[in-house]
């Protein structure tokens, strides 16, 4: 597995795996209208990738393949982090967030938040986040429900 940063020709690629993860793996925990809510069939390739300009993003691939991506930006608000249906529980997942907690340490930032989906709360919680609260959101006129989570910084002079 190799990790570097995002580079804008990888937005059709993390759109796809993005779209997939979601039908393939999310399916456990969300119905199909919210699948389709969640990940349609089709995007506006460039606000896709114009939501990864000014933050950290990464991508993960393997085989000169894309494997998985994560976003953050600046003020630590995790947006995205997928990985491929092909290679859930194999680190990448992983990988991705000690960059991203390498870039906490480096920007400054105290607390991560991000809204996980059912599916992702156990991950996140298994690196050190708690639930703030379980909320509905809409998307394309459907609910969801996912979590606010957030994750501190703890043992330095800048935690709570």
């Amino acid at each position: 597995m190799k990790l570097r940063p995002f580079h804008v020709d990888d937005a059709m690629d993390c759109w796809r795996l993005f779209r997939d993860t979601v039908h393939r793996v999310n399916c456990r925990d969300y119905s199909l209208e919210q699948l389709n809510a969640w990940a349609p069939d089709t995007v506006d390739l460039e606000r896709w990738a114009q939501r990864f300009q000014g933050r950290v993003a990464v991508v993960v691939e393997s085989d000169a393949r894309l494997i998985g991506f994560a976003d953050m930006s600046h003020d630590g608000h995790l947006d995205r982090l997928f990985v491929s249906a092909d290679h859930q529980r194999r680190g990448v997942a992983k990988l991705m967030w000690l960059e991203l907690l390498r870039q906490v340490e480096r920007l400054g930032i105290r607390t991560v938040s991000i809204e996980a989906s059912i599916t992702a709360k156990p991950f996140f919680e298994s690196v050190g986040f708690r639930v703030i609260e379980c909320q509905q959101v809409e998307s394309r006129g459907v609910i969801l429900t996912n979590y606010r989570m957030e994750w501190q910084r703890v043992g330095t002079k800048n935690a709570e």
